[in-house]
């Protein structure tokens, strides 16, 4: 594939840098999806699920919350109904059950007849609910990409496969959890000799694997490019209800994934119920897809509101107990359904660490967020005493403690995060792909960037600077907290640029009417009214 040089420079940049990494990474197909055997424990999980396919046991799909989970879930509910076999599935309640695996709902299960449970995206530290299951006969397939307790080692089931468990040497370690889902189909197809409907899985493995906000490289790349390719020509009633209300009929990209798509599956999870995406997804009527769309297009707006009372309420928490290097705040009673967007928030401000609480009844729930060089996972490992339960990743966590315990685990945090980060660690760094002259952007350029889709984690979009601009006008404010700035180069090209959250994030220095400046930005095309023209969207800038 012939890519225009500034494409090719990008790609050596990245380190696609021979011609058969950079046709890998241009052209995602099916060859790049690795045999699905390599994840340890995969034979042991398929074997038995064959086993509970002859001989007609009940199986019950135990999918989490988010929509990871949630995707997953509806991911392996259909693999079964393929095979001939009408599966149960448990999607917790966030605010009366909690995170992962518990015990009452598995007696529920095990009273109702069921005999297999296979997780999506938890468990590999549900370890007393996985011992009681293995003490009462009832057998349990782990699927989870959440890293496992070392101490500890695997929960006692029949099989776990995670790519991230000790002694795995399956060759992409990114998988999202709806990914290993994926995995566990594609390898059930397979031994039913029914591989050709594996990339028929893909679309809903590529939504679960971008809001998931996993790395868009090597395998994950493969799912997510294959399947937003005909998303938008799919016959699955709920999504394409929900992309109606989403506003995602006329384009799909990782971008409409992320923004628009997964936070409405997101949000019910978070305000409501989760169990109404997998009603969504698998209804047949158009009609009553639409009617659950809007419930959860409206449970999306609840969220948003609520997400801007709680992040205010932790901003002046912070501020009341002052900026440490790891930011721990807490209140009685937030909303737990939006801490974790809160933490993000937090995290992106201050650019620390941070962990937000929600107590209730002297017991703190918590999610936290991390910044690229600090590993959240291993700092929460070294106050493990304090939690009741905590599990995660090196980006993200949740956790339970006693609220008594807070002002320890903020102190022992924040003297963790002090000797394990350097004082660059706490600036933010703009990774900057290349310069570019004014005369070089224009449309035709932004049309031959789009060969690196999908973007997102793990492959960002390419950001670029350009010196020497002049502001022609003073920058217009739109809805009180965006901006866009008319620019000029010397030579006399005029370019306009949109600055989200420009109010903000400029921090008090936006630029005035004739000030010069370098500008660090996002190629995008903005469609508008029928025309098409090419848009700056602004990273940051500096007085020149």
């Amino acid at each position: 594939m012939t890519v225009p040089p500034l494409v090719a420079a990008l790609l050596i940049t990245r380190g696609y840098d021979t011609k058969e990494k950079a046709d890998e990474f241009l052209t995602p197909s099916l060859k790049h999806l690795h045999d699905p055997f390599l994840l340890k424990g995969m034979r042991e999980a398929v074997d038995r699920i064959q086993r509970a396919v002859r001989s007609g046991e009940k199986i019950l799909v135990w999918g989490d919350y988010d929509v990871d989970g949630t995707t997953g879930t509806v991911l392996l509910r259909r693999v079964f109904k393929l095979l001939g076999v009408e599966s149960e599935y448990h999607v917790p309640n966030r605010f009366t059950e909690g995170y992962g695996v518990n015990i009452p709902a598995l007696e529920a299960a095990k009273e109702r007849g069921v005999s297999l449970v296979i997780t999506v995206d938890c468990g590999i530290r549900s370890f007393e609910p996985l011992e009681w299951a293995k003490e009462n006969s009832l057998d349990v397939i782990v699927t989870d990409h959440h890293l496992s307790d070392e101490a500890k080692g695997n929960p006692p089931a029949v099989a776990v496969v995670n790519p991230n468990q000790p002694g795995c040497e399956y060759p992409d370690k990114h998988l999202a959890g709806v990914g290993v889902a994926f995995k566990l189909a594609d390898a059930l197809l397979r031994e039913e000799g029914l591989e050709h409907e594996t990339p028929g899985f893909l679309k809903i493995a590529a939504i679960g694997t971008v809001a998931d906000v996993m790395d868009l490289t090597g395998e994950n790349r493969a799912i997510v490019a294959i399947g937003l390719k005909d998303l938008l020509l799919t016959d699955n009633c709920g999504l394409r209800a929900l992309m109606e209300v989403a506003d995602c009929t006329s384009e799909m990209t990782s971008y409409h994934i992320g923004f628009r798509i997964g936070p409405r599956i997101n949000a019910a999870g978070r305000m409501d119920v989760a169990k109404h995406v997998v009603e969504l997804l698998e209804e047949t009527d158009f009609v009553k897809a639409r009617q659950l769309a809007a419930l959860l297009d409206s449970r999306n707006r609840e969220r948003q509101q609520t997400q801007q009372k709680i992040t205010e309420l932790a901003f002046a928490e912070t501020a009341e107990h002052g900026l440490s290097d790891f930011v721990v705040v807490a209140g009685e009673g937030w909303h737990r359904g939006v801490i974790g967007l809160a933490a993000s928030r937090i995290a992106e401000k201050f650019y620390r660490p941070a962990i937000v609480l929600s107590i209730e009844d002297g017991i703190a729930q918590g999610s936290a967020r991390s910044i690229p060089n600090f590993h959240l996972l291993n700092a929460l490992e070294a106050a493990q005493d304090l939690f009741e339960q905590f599990g995660g990743h090196r980006a993200a966590a949740g956790m339970k403690i006693r609220s008594e315990r807070i002002p320890e685990l903020r102190s022992r945090l924040s003297e963790y995060a002090t000797a394990t980060l350097s004082s660059d660690d706490l600036v933010p760094e703009l990774q900057i792909d290349a310069v570019l002259l004014p005369e070089t952007i224009d449309l035709r350029l932004v049309d031959a960037l789009s060969a690196l889709e999908p973007f997102g984690q793990g492959n960002p979009k390419p950001i670029f600077v350009t010196k020497d601009l002049i502001l022609r006008e003073e920058p217009f404010v739109m809805k009180e907290k965006h901006l866009k700035l008319k620019l000029e180069s010397g030579s006399g090209r005029q370019l306009e640029a949109v600055w989200w959250d420009g109010v903000e994030r400029s921090k008090g220095r936006t630029p005035r009417r004739g000030s010069r400046i370098e500008l660090a930005y996002v190629l995008e095309a903005n469609n508008w009214q029928g025309n098409r023209k090419v848009q700056l969207v602004v990273e940051d800038f500096r007085e020149a």
